[in-house]
């Protein structure tokens, strides 16, 4: 491969080691497949270890399962907001990594209810950790031209990890259970469920296969780098000089480290400074980044991950084709993803949200309409397949690029982990409500709900996100601060 395919040119001056940077985000992005498999898998276990733990007539208890890693969540982002400032980004992904090799075999093993929440919530404090740090890491280290599609591609795996959490139930349930049994028990009583392979091993097959990429993450973990930019406000210019030289050569890396350094003065080096996060200038960019956070989860998309099996059968849908439809909509978030990593640098983060949030609205309206007349069938599959499309290319990965741009250098550790805090706590609400509010509201109500939350929300960020699209993490930081900029 020659020097030209290595490296794409930005302008007459720098060009970028698009190996480098792919090696690099690629490896700090399976946090997110880890991510996205952890949190999801539990969806297509469901039915086997209610049946197994004996609480599938138990709402309250299996809406504390379902939203027990929410609760690790909560922790690890807290970790990270009170360690990535001060020991670093790799550390605490090296610490992810540890916590889901431990979940996936301690679930797998768990013999007991309080066992296996135990490690749910261990497994939620690794995607705590993951989802702040992998996409901040990303946007520390990538160029701003390409800081979009690079964040984007955050978003893509934990895509990835889903659909390959839905897959994997799908073959173990569907094709690998038929080896051990002569008749189909998904569809059977909740004592014959228990008492079949997938009730006793079939869930914890489920769970294991996560060991698998959570030791390849660990062991590509040693090939990454530091983000320069914690390097430099931890007085380590010359480490992350050497660093940003790799991505674009000497010259840039100068750049770079100088544009980093007026963002952070000396007596700030090496310090943390969480009584900053209460400034009444830092006041609005952190109320943006936490209102794009729980928006993101307050517009109802994990309810379909979730909860898959309750929205298909209101839709009309048996167990035993539930499966296969929640691998579906694996497929067609994973195929949407693509379009938003095309289209991030090009048409920009405003646009996409606004497109995110008004489309939802309108598939809501139109979803809780055909539950509310008992509309069943393929229209349902297709009305949540949009309902999937629109969020994919719009909303799932552009809030997770922009809480990485809008917060300021010297504390942007702290302040990222309090909006994605904010995040798993409007998830966890969500996770723990559902069941309650759908038997109280019926589907139609809920999503009503959230298409009204898609509404206000489109006028919300019409009227408070600016553009990031195109600049250095330094240049936002100025458009939020009202700072002069050195470009």
């Amino acid at each position: 491969m020659n020097q030209q395919a290595m490296c794409a040119t930005i302008d007459d001056n720098v060009k970028f080691s698009q190996a480098f940077l792919w090696r690099v985000c690629a490896i700090a992005a399976m946090g997110g497949l880890l991510f996205g498999y952890d949190l999801l898998v539990i969806g297509g276990a469901k039915p086997f270890y209610e049946a197994y733990f004996g609480i599938h007539d138990n709402p309250w208890v299996q809406g504390w399962v379902m939203s027990s890693a929410i609760i690790g969540c909560l922790i690890g982002v807290l970790l990270a907001g009170t360690l990535a400032d001060r020991f670093g980004r790799k550390k605490l992904l090296f610490l992810a990594a540890i916590m889901f090799t431990a979940t996936a075999v301690g679930m797998a093993l768990s013999n007991c209810l309080t066992t296996f929440c135990t490690f749910r919530i261990v497994g939620g404090m690794g995607i705590g950790l993951a989802s702040a740090l992998s996409p901040m890491f990303i946007a520390e280290i990538s160029p701003r031209q390409y800081r979009g599609r690079f964040v984007s591609f955050n978003q893509l795996t934990i895509v990835i990890g889903i659909l390959a959490a839905q897959i994997v139930n799908l073959m173990i349930a569907n094709y690998i259970a038929p080896l051990f049994v002569s008749a189909d028990t998904v569809a059977s009583p909740a004592a014959e469920i228990a008492a079949s392979w997938n009730g006793r091993y079939g869930w914890r097959c489920m769970f294991g296969a996560g060991v698998f990429p959570a030791i390849v993450f660990l062991c590509l973990l040693f090939y990454v780098p530091e983000s320069p930019r914690w390097l430099v406000k931890n007085g380590k210019s010359s480490k992350a000089r050497s660093i940003l030289a790799l991505i674009g050569g000497d010259n840039y890396a100068d750049d770079e480290i100088r544009a980093i350094e007026q963002t952070i003065s000396s007596d700030e080096q090496g310090r943390v400074r969480f009584s900053e996060l209460l400034d009444r200038r830092m006041f609005p960019v952190l109320a943006l980044g936490i209102f794009l956070a729980v928006f993101q989860q307050w517009c109802g998309i994990n309810v379909i991950f979730y909860y898959a099996e309750e929205v298909f059968r209101s839709a009309g849908y048996e167990i035993s084709g539930l499966m296969f439809n929640i691998v579906i909509t694996g497929i067609i978030n994973l195929v949407f993803t693509f379009v938003a990593i095309a289209t991030v640098d090009r048409w920009g983060r405003r646009p996409l949200m606004l497109i995110g949030a008004g489309g939802l609205a309108l598939i809501y309206a139109i979803l809780g309409y055909c539950y509310f007349i008992g509309m069943t069938g393929p229209i349902m599959l297709i009305l949540v397949l949009c309902v999937l499309a629109c969020f994919s290319m719009t909303l799932g990965p552009m809030v997770w690029v922009v809480l990485a741009e809008i917060f300021p250098n010297r504390i942007r550790g702290a302040a990222m982990s309090v909006a994605v805090a904010s995040l798993w706590i409007a998830n966890f609400v969500l996770a723990q409500t559902f069941p309650i509010l759908n038997k109280g509201l019926g589907t139609y109500g809920i999503f009503w709900i959230y298409g009204g939350i898609c509404a206000v929300s489109f006028v919300i960020i019409f009227l408070k996100l600016p553009e990031t699209k195109g600049k250095s993490l330094e240049e936002i930081e100025a458009i939020f601060f009202k700072k002069p900029t050195h470009h």
